[in-house]
């Protein structure tokens, strides 16, 4: 029979109403799961060191704080966090992913964070029966693998990508613009989706170098400013992104940058310089950290000392979904990965239901369009999904 389930908005996990005892009894339900919680583990599998860790760092901190409000709930049956830092590499990805297979205790990972380094972990996590949820990956390919173990938090690039031409087209009224991406499986994708909406109004496209092995861009700064666009779109993450814009803004190129959620991040605006990145557009399938429901926002500065960022709410979402199974007596990995396929629930950033493929469910993702605006990013409005 199915548990039921209690959400206290912003305060407490998303826990489980286990009958007969605590989830460190040995009742029939930890039985059939495996074992008791005591001394499970979740992981966080993202970037915390590198060019792209302020994403990760967002992210971790939210993990962090749904573990930290769990344990003083449970404090004589807590659940450990385990980081695991990919350096937002692809090339790191498989070995850090079997490191958190080996550990039997690991029983569910919030993660991985990007979608080059999901491509790369996710065969061997589905082979290991080990349930990931991404509060932050969009890549559509992720959710065709036939990967029993891949859940996602958010929507993919195929509602973002569409969003931005949407946002470029009809609000910014762009009819020339300039597509560059970094050619990592996010960031092309996300590129492609809004060349299918701009057609036309495309002019010109290019690809660089990501994951900090490029930071001079004269070349395609140069095509930029003879195609004399009135938008630049970027698909890749923010250090790039920064780099690009300034020089952009150095050559006299003056049309707006807009960019997806890899570039979601204050550390845009360090990498490009403020007056540089005033302006920029940056679009995201979640809502504003701020409109995170309850205590959330508090609690969140509360313990790690700043403001949540971007995913910092969906990734506290993805910890509580695993946190709600353990306490459920799913101390398994086999039970934890049917509690998570099987899940239906509220969440501080969104109301949480999986579909095929592990996708979230269509009717509750949504598009944000945010803007650099006096050195901090804000946000501007939601857009329609068509």
């Amino acid at each position: 029979m199915r548990q039921k389930l209690a959400r206290v908005i912003g305060g407490v996990a998303m826990l489980a109403l286990v009958a007969g005892g605590t989830a460190c009894s040995s009742s029939s339900s930890d039985e059939a799961s495996g074992g008791d919680a005591c001394g499970s583990k979740i992981g966080f599998f993202g970037a915390l060191t590198g060019s792209s860790a302020a994403l990760g760092i967002n992210e971790r901190n939210g993990v962090k704080l749904a573990v930290d409000k769990y344990n003083k709930e449970n404090a004589d049956c807590k659940v450990e966090l385990v980081e695991l830092d990919s350096q937002g590499s692809p090339d790191q990805a498989p070995g850090l992913a079997q490191k958190a297979i080996d550990d039997t205790k690991i029983l569910g990972i919030v993660g991985p964070a990007y979608s080059g380094e999901s491509e790369a972990a996710g065969p061997l996590f589905n082979e290991a029966g080990l349930v990931t949820i991404t509060p932050s990956a969009t890549n559509p390919t992720l959710a065709t693998k036939s990967w029993k173990t891949f859940f996602r938090a958010v929507g993919n690039d195929l509602s973002q990508g569409p969003a931005a031409g949407v946002y470029i087209k009809n609000v910014m009224k762009a009819d020339r613009v300039y597509v560059i991406d970094d050619q990592s499986a996010y960031g092309q994708g996300l590129a492609d989706e809004v060349k299918k909406v701009l057609g036309a109004a495309v002019v010109g496209s290019d690809k660089v170098q990501g994951e900090g092995k490029q930071t001079e861009f004269s070349a395609v700064v140069t095509k930029v400013k003879t195609a004399n666009v009135k938008a630049v779109f970027y698909g890749g993450y923010y250090q790039e992104a920064g780099l690009i814009r300034k020089q952009l803004s150095a050559a006299g190129v003056t049309a707006p940058l807009v960019a997806g959620d890899g570039v979601n991040d204050g550390a845009y605006i360090t990498s490009a310089g403020q007056a540089a990145a005033e302006g920029t557009i940056l679009t995201c399938p979640c809502q504003p950290a701020a409109e995170a429901r309850g205590t959330f926002t508090a609690d969140y500065k509360a313990l790690n000392g700043v403001d949540p960022g971007t995913y910092s709410d969906t990734a506290f979402d993805a910890a509580n979904i695993l946190l709600a199974g353990i306490k459920a007596g799913k101390t398994d990995r086999a039970g934890l990965l049917e509690f998570v396929k099987g899940y239906s629930g509220e969440g501080v950033a969104a109301s949480y239901k999986f579909v095929e493929g592990g996708e979230l469910d269509p009717a509750q993702v949504k598009v944000w369009a945010f803007k650099v605006t006096g050195g901090k990013v804000v946000p501007d409005q939601e857009i329609p999904k068509s």
